[in-house]
């Protein structure tokens, strides 16, 4: 029989151990972790035209947030850690994931406007080598297929825009569809991001596309819970999209925060609009970054544009939404008749007759001098709530789309077959765009964004 003595110090040590375990899980979830990617941006292939205009796109942090006990890694508590990378910007931001166990690098556009990830995965077949951008899952030791009985994989699952099925093989298949049609179909799958030896995310899950016009998968980055940022529990992350000078073969160099900017001390922020469940509108996406925007000045004139526009009707139409990924600014029709009618009055005359680019945009000019155009315009502010504003200086109201013609970056939100207002990439150079998921809002702030 053991002593009184030994009894005590026996319960004291228990005591501290479950104290000091306490305290280890509650530092663990204070202390989410985030890892930073280099970003490419790339012309998309030939077939990809319109899906480098709508396709919606954004940025790629990994972060771990431990939630409860059985979650907290063995290896001890993973510090809070910030980094810093750089991206090249013309059309499309291309990032490149190491995915897998071993790690295969996949590139992924990076999608702020859709939920569902996809890597593409080769088929084998005989005699004919798959592409080398593909993933292999043959490869990859952490790699599993989602079973039919999967509870994700039941029908009228709400998170994806076809319901997902069984295939002939008894596992769960799934189709997505994007605003501009392009159609992505494969198995949905579990696989990690695997980003050295020690941290790597817990499987999540993407799809495995097999069925693509893309040679990239899609990195999806909105508020769906099926989502990158989701699943990863990605607090925020930031970038500043830098100046493209005239061709667009010329891919000038911008900055991509993962966690804390240095620079976000300047930033102003806007809240997103939250709708919740119950409220059933067909027109809206409940799972973009939505915002208040309030109004629109051309060359230091407010346009007479109701702000009720710019917010979702009792259908949801008229949503305004922060597109990384998206190139132009696409506005609801009652707004893009108002900045049309304005930009006539201003050089109509100069205006190229009956052409329209990409079915999307149609104010545009044959002029070698587009500058003197920009310049008769003057800037455009995007007025937002809280006093927030974006300015897009009269230099870069105008893209060269092709052999010289230049088209105001504004097209018509009817031309991609929905109803909302959405600001894109174009608009959004020199400027620091923030995503604070946690307080679920979205920074803006001035920025000279090549060279950072």
């Amino acid at each position: 029989m053991a002593s009184s003595s030994s009894s005590c110090s026996r319960v004291f040590l228990l005591l501290l151990v479950t104290f000091l375990n306490f305290l280890y899980i509650s530092s663990a979830k204070r202390s989410p972790f985030s890892m930073s990617f280099p970003l490419t941006s790339t012309s998309l292939s030939h077939n990809s035209s319109s899906k480098a205009l709508f396709l919606s796109s954004l940025v790629a942090n990994y972060s771990h947030q431990n939630t409860n006990a059985k979650n907290v890694p063995r290896v001890g508590v993973v510090p809070s850690l910030n980094y810093k990378s750089t991206f090249k910007y013309s059309m499309a931001l291309i990032i490149t994931l190491p995915i897998g166990t071993p790690p295969q690098n996949q590139q992924m556009v990076l999608d702020t406007g859709s939920q569902l990830s996809w890597i593409q995965c080769h088929k084998k077949i005989p005699k004919i080598p798959p592409p080398t951008t593909s993933f292999d899952p043959s490869l990859s030791s952490s790699f599993s297929v989602l079973p039919c009985s999967h509870p994700l994989c039941k029908p009228r699952i709400p998170d994806f825009t076809l319901p997902t099925s069984c295939d002939q093989n008894r596992l769960c298949h799934y189709s997505y569809f994007y605003a501009d049609g392009t159609l992505a179909e494969g198995n949905l799958v579990r696989e990690k991001i695997t980003f050295s030896r020690s941290r790597s995310t817990p499987p999540l899950i993407l799809g495995c596309t097999t069925e693509s016009d893309e040679a990239e998968g899609i990195l999806g980055m909105n508020l769906g819970r099926f989502s990158f940022a989701s699943q990863a529990k990605i607090q925020k992350f930031s970038y500043c999209v830098p100046v493209r000078q005239g061709s667009h073969a010329v891919k000038p160099t911008g900055t991509f925060y993962l966690g804390q900017n240095p620079n976000s001390r300047t930033f102003r922020y806007v809240d997103l609009l939250t709708f919740p469940q119950s409220q059933r509108m067909p027109n809206l996406d409940p799972l973009a970054y939505t915002v208040g925007m309030v109004g629109i000045k051309i060359g230091g004139k407010k346009l007479n544009i109701s702000a009720r526009v710019f917010r979702p009707n009792a259908g949801g139409s008229g949503q305004t939404i922060v597109d990384s990924g998206t190139e132009y600014t696409f506005l609801v029709e009652e707004a893009y008749n108002k900045v049309r009618e304005e930009i006539v009055r201003l050089v109509g005359p100069k205006l190229k007759k009956g052409y329209v680019f990409g079915d999307a945009l149609d104010m545009c000019f044959d002029s070698k001098h587009p500058m003197e155009i920009g310049r008769l315009i003057g800037d455009m502010t995007l007025q937002f709530q809280n006093g927030v504003e974006i300015l897009i200086n009269k230099e870069r109201m105008l893209d060269e789309v092709e052999g010289g013609i230049h088209c105001v970056g504004i097209g018509r939100s009817e031309s991609l077959g929905i109803a909302s207002n959405i600001i894109g990439n174009f608009h959004q150079q020199n400027l620091w765009v923030e995503f604070d998921l946690r307080n679920r809002r979205v920074g803006f702030g001035k920025g000279e964004c090549n060279g950072y």
